[in-house]
């Protein structure tokens, strides 16, 4: 796949996981949060089950890590993640949801330094973090109490964090399997975990055959389909190319699209506290990635590295330095250094 083409798949990532939001707001209106979620997984189990048998492709576990892997994907990145980020819905606008879901990116750094041998942390991306959560904390308490808001931000952010040591621990172990193998695998892993612990909820329940509106089937086909199968395949399919800290970068376009849709679709506002939180967010991820966003930012700002002259390169006409042109000297032009 060319540049061109990732650079299309994030976006369309963005996307997919953005009005993903809108469409658990619509479903919490009649199911219960987890066993939802745990729906959800079982749409998308049996798509990539289905695509598996048609591609032909190998299914089983060869290695223990292949085992390991599919414990750390389905059980944090599929199981613990969509169980948290459900409930705590539950408590939450969609946008407040996608913007906590933001801090992802800033915790992954920290993680990655502990579990990545080849990760180094910087002092700003030390300031970085502890501004990332000063923003959660202004957005826990927009409500104007501890309780219901805060509730469902503390239990989002436990869903960022468990998705963030997924991510990375997945980019550390060297897996055998297929991406979509994988996948499937963790779905499967995840949905039972979660039909496990509705079950023994006690304020779960089967919801009943009136609960199923067109809209309520409408929600969760778009989120089994598109949002859980596309959106892993996609996420999975980047995590190869370009790393779990550079891919978290899709959480802040996430949430800008669930603001649209959440404001055109549901109604919903969103209050200066919470704008003001996502920008420390944001202020928190700049810093955690000053590096990379320099390298991004760079060329855009016509910054270019350039070879230092030597001395006898070097012309001096009453005190001004002229550098002549390689074409001028007759040599080859030298090779520009990379930003790196």
């Amino acid at each position: 796949m060319t540049e061109k083409g990732y650079l299309t798949l994030f976006v369309l990532l963005a996307i997919a996981w953005g009005t993903a939001f809108a469409a658990i707001e619509v479903g919490l209106a009649t199911l219960p949060p987890i066993l939802f979620a745990a729906f959800r997984l079982d749409v998308a189990t049996l798509l990539f089950a289905g695509a598996i048998v048609g591609l032909g492709r190998e299914w089983r576990p060869r290695t223990r890590t292949d085992w390991i892997t599919i414990g750390v994907a389905g059980g944090l990145m599929v199981g613990a993640h969509y169980g948290l980020l459900f409930i705590g819905q539950s408590y939450v606008s969609s946008a407040v949801a996608a913007i906590v879901l933001s801090l992802t990116p800033i915790a992954t750094p920290p993680l990655a330094l502990a579990l990545l041998p080849q990760e180094r942390l910087r002092a700003p991306a030390v300031v970085g973090l502890f501004v990332g959560l000063a923003g959660v904390v202004v957005i826990a308490l927009s409500g104007g109490s501890l309780g219901g808001q805060a509730i469902g931000v503390a239990l989002l952010f436990g869903s960022a964090f468990a998705f963030a040591v997924g991510s990375v621990l997945t980019e550390r172990l060297q897996r055998t399997l297929p991406v979509l193998s994988l996948q499937t695998w963790a779905m499967a892993l995840g949905a039972g975990i979660l039909h496990g612990v509705s079950y023994a909820h006690p304020g779960e329940t089967v919801p009943s055959l009136a609960a199923w509106t067109t809209a309520t089937v409408a929600a969760l086909a778009y989120l089994g389909i598109v949002a859980t199968a596309g959106g892993f395949l996609a996420y999975f399919l980047l995590l190869d190319r370009i790393g779990a800290s550079q891919l978290s970068l899709v959480n802040y376009a996430s949430p800008v699209v669930a603001a649209l849709v959440g404001w055109a679709l549901l109604g919903e506002s969103i209050t200066l506290a919470t704008v003001s939180g996502f920008g420390m967010i944001v202020l928190g991820f700049a810093l955690c990635q000053l590096p990379s966003l320099w390298r991004l930012l760079a060329p855009v700002a016509g910054y270019k590295p350039r070879r230092r002259p030597a001395a006898d390169d070097c012309v001096v006409v009453d005190g001004n330095v002229y550098v002549p042109d390689d074409r001028d000297t007759g040599r080859a032009p030298s090779a520009t250094p990379s930003a790196d």
